[in-house]
């Protein structure tokens, strides 16, 4: 989870950068946008119908951690317009595309901390391994084959060795293979926010 908050805060400061730069309407930088759009759509659609439901189970009689449920749940909605508005100013070559993703950045990055620092804890404390491996089991039907080719590689995309490590550790030994051998070469090839 930790991991992939990361590869979403990396794109929005090479969109960001790609903006201040004047190269946002480049075809690798709109490409990486897209990724990201397909990539943030996923992993919070997922989470909504396969991580929640999990952890609401658990904490009936519990109302801090309900509120903290419904607390998540409105900051994905709070991230909708703001990625629409990130959206449209890349469509149109508004000069305000900068602000709107520095906007998207602020909301997003908060929904990100408060996830990390509060849902994370709950979710260790109540769900078991296997209900946890079972929303991760949700995430790669989600995105099929070819989606997970893209996505392992997007993760690691400018990780540091060790958080590299860390992140495919969580993987059986034949997809870090797959992936250092074919998935990483494709992914380089799409030259996602090159500009």
């Amino acid at each position: 989870m930790i991991a992939t908050h990361r590869a979403f805060r990396r794109d929005l400061r090479r969109l960001a950068a790609a903006a201040q730069a004047g190269k946002a309407q480049s075809p690798h930088v709109r490409a990486g946008w897209e990724n990201f759009s397909h990539q943030l759509h996923n992993h919070h659609s997922v989470e909504d119908a396969a991580l929640w439901p999990q952890v609401e189970a658990k904490i009936g009689g519990r109302p801090d951690d309900q509120r903290l449920m419904q607390q998540m749940e409105q900051e994905h909605a709070d991230l909708g317009p703001r990625i629409e508005a990130v959206d449209t100013a890349l469509k149109t070559s508004d000069p305000a595309l900068q602000a709107r993703v520095d906007e998207l950045y602020q909301v997003m990055d908060h929904h990100f901390r408060h996830e990390e620092d509060s849902a994370l804890p709950l979710i260790g404390d109540v769900l078991t391994r296997a209900e946890w491996k079972r929303f991760g089991l949700a995430n790669a039907r989600n995105l099929g084959v070819k989606g997970v080719a893209t996505y392992i590689p997007w993760v690691v995309d400018g990780a540091t060795p060790a958080e590299e490590r860390e992140f495919l550790g969580a993987f059986p030994p034949p997809v870090r293979v797959v992936n250092k051998v074919l998935w990483q070469r494709g992914y380089r090839r799409k030259a996602l926010w090159q500009h």
